[in-house]
């Protein structure tokens, strides 16, 4: 697929280190499978991964915890 952003790469399977942060609580979650532009490097995630990432937090949330680090490689 076409990068809209810089509308010059082409995206393909990879994956990235994403961060989200809610209520002072940050959670970074390392090897999130992802379209990835070769050109730009913006990167597109798919609904499943984007449901999964958010329950991830949701839990983390109730740990009341401040800061955590989910390698998806690792969760089955």
């Amino acid at each position: 697929m076409e990068c809209v952003i810089c509308k010059n790469g082409i995206t393909k399977q990879g994956f990235v280190t994403f961060t989200l942060e809610r209520e002072n609580v940050i959670v970074l979650f390392k090897n999130v499978p992802a379209m990835v532009c070769e050109n730009c490097g913006d990167f597109y995630l798919t609904t499943e991964t984007t449901k999964l990432l958010l329950n991830k937090a949701s839990k983390t949330l109730e740990k009341g915890v401040e800061f955590e680090i989910i390698n998806l490689k690792l969760v089955a």
